[in-house]
């Protein structure tokens, strides 16, 4: 399955509330119709700041190119690609490259890592995985599965351990073992716990220490069902542990995909990667350009 068709059935709920509203305009583009359109969107969870940012844009360009409701689904389309894009990869080259992966419990955290690991070794890539999350009871078994499922290597102590230094031996062991990329797993922590977060900063300067710095990536999981409570996530994490981008999972349960933007637009943080379903391969690398579309139109449209 292509990314536009992935993305589509993933933003059904949010599209179609988007759509059905947008759909009832007709005319000229009005100080109205763009009032009412903000409204739309921070409905759609872009939030106020994001979505009267977009309002604005539009606003310009209605006046510039005397537009009509007609236009106003491709017109949006557009400002909302300018504000997520450049799309932004993994950056590996390391050897190994080192994904640190954070997030409040319940997000899908070590799923995710599973998925990313079949996608990375799908793509090529020795990967080996990092169980250390040694806090929450059967963590490292439930990662042990998913490394089973993909074919990756796994490191892993005892429940209890110090984590920092089970990500010490990952990537001792991706160096010994000429791995591509270690990924590492954490415990699910409340973004407002001052400890959980500094121990995450000690992992942190383990990696810088062990592996190359310009290969570490922090992945910041978010369930998209939270809306704007998962752009607030972000803000804390993103000042506590340096997070380099965003996985969002559980797309295609929620009305509320239009965070996607705000995250992008009111922290800076790329979406790297967006999970849709519970399948292996139901996590993809995101793309403006396809997300845009797919969040307002059921299939993909030529661009003018």
């Amino acid at each position: 399955m292509g990314l536009i068709s992935f993305l589509t059935r993933g933003l059904t709920k949010t599209r179609s509330n988007l759509v059905m509203q947008l759909d009832g305009f007709s005319g000229k583009i009005t100080p109205d119709t763009l009032e009412e359109l903000e409204e739309i969107l921070v409905l759609a969870d872009v939030g106020v700041a994001t979505a009267g940012k977009i309002v604005t844009a539009l606003g310009e360009r209605a006046k510039k190119h005397k537009l009509d409701a007609g236009q106003l689904r491709e017109q949006l389309r557009d400002v909302i690609v300018e504000i997520l894009s450049p799309d932004e990869g993994l950056r590996l080259g390391g050897r190994p490259s080192v994904i640190l992966v954070v997030g409040v419990n319940g997000v899908g955290k070590t799923t995710t890592i599973g998925k990313l690991a079949n996608h990375l070794k799908s793509e090529g890539h020795k990967v080996l995985l990092g169980a250390a999350d040694t806090f929450r009871a059967a963590a490292a078994e439930q990662l042990e599965i998913w490394a089973d499922r993909s074919g990756c290597p796994i490191v892993r102590h005892q429940e209890g351990s110090d984590s920092a230094a089970v990500v010490f031996d990952s990537i001792s062991a991706g160096k010994a073992r000429g791995m591509d990329v270690v990924i590492c797993d954490t415990a699910g922590r409340l973004h407002n716990k001052k400890n959980l977060m500094d121990e995450l900063g000690k992992i942190g300067r383990v990696i810088d220490r062990e592996a190359d710095p310009a290969y570490k990536e922090v992945l910041l999981v978010l369930d998209a069902t939270t809306g704007q409570n998962g752009l607030n996530q972000a803000r804390e994490f993103a000042q506590a542990c340096g997070v380099t981008g965003v996985v969002l999972t559980k797309l295609d349960g929620t009305a509320k995909g239009g965070v996607v933007i705000a995250i992008r637009d009111q922290l800076g943080l790329p979406i790297k990667y967006v999970g849709v379903g519970e399948q292996m391969d139901d996590l993809r690398p995101f793309a403006a350009r396809d997300y845009a579309t797919a969040l307002l139109f059921e299939e993909e449209q030529p661009w003018t």
